[in-house]
């Protein structure tokens, strides 16, 4: 099992930190508002925990369960409690339609936190193909990107852990195409599904 710790105390964290704990994690819950961070560790129940915004988390594996302007701030405060973390982004960066991205150029939330995380510090792209309430419901598999092995083998055991499949889709230049993923996830549920239960993945065929 691993030590988890959210920062941001939002709908993906309640819903990523309730699955840790039924899996048998330790969770902690960081949050700029401590109360809040103390309702969502209270409602997570089990042994979840608080720490202090900018404290060195107590998780081996840092989910940033933020908005994506505010990952690669955060990142940057917390600086060097970061040091030798695995930091997971699950931002999906969307322009104010919602039919693409919100940066331009080939890059990620996920990279431009890798450029001011610590040297020693893994960052992967997870989570961020998959509604919130499919979550709650479904068993999805789950897409991740980054070009630290470790890290990602790491984030791989984790993901097992709340009965989910982890896809490993390759280098952190691929969290770029994730978040197209994204994109597409929300233009699927507004034309061709037209609902939001449902998640891309992996259908294997031999033969």
């Amino acid at each position: 099992m691993s030590t988890i710790t959210f920062i941001g105390t939002g709908t993906m964290a309640r819903t990523i930190g309730t699955l840790a704990v039924a899996g048998g994690n330790t969770v902690e819950v960081m949050g700029r508002d401590q109360s809040k961070a103390d309702t969502l560790a209270k409602t997570l129940g089990g042994d979840t925990t608080t720490g202090r915004w900018g404290a060195v988390p107590a998780g081996e594996i840092v989910i940033t369960a933020l908005l994506y302007a505010a990952v690669v701030p955060v990142v940057a405060e917390y600086g060097n409690a970061l040091a030798g973390k695995v930091i997971v982004d699950i931002s999906n960066p969307f322009n104010a339609t919602f039919d693409g991205l919100a940066h331009t150029g080939e890059t990620s939330i996920a990279a431009e936190a890798a450029k001011v995380a610590p040297a020693d510090a893994g960052v992967v792209k997870a989570f961020n193909t998959i509604f919130q309430g499919v979550l709650e419901k479904g068993r999805p598999d789950v897409f991740m990107a980054g070009d630290n092995e470790q890290a990602k083998a790491s984030v791989a055991a984790f993901i097992r852990t709340l009965g989910l499949r982890p896809l490993d889709a390759g280098g952190l230049r691929m969290a770029h195409w994730l978040e197209g993923v994204g994109v597409v996830t929300v233009g699927l549920a507004g034309n061709g599904v037209g609902h939001w239960d449902f998640a891309l993945g992996v259908n294997e065929v031999t033969g």
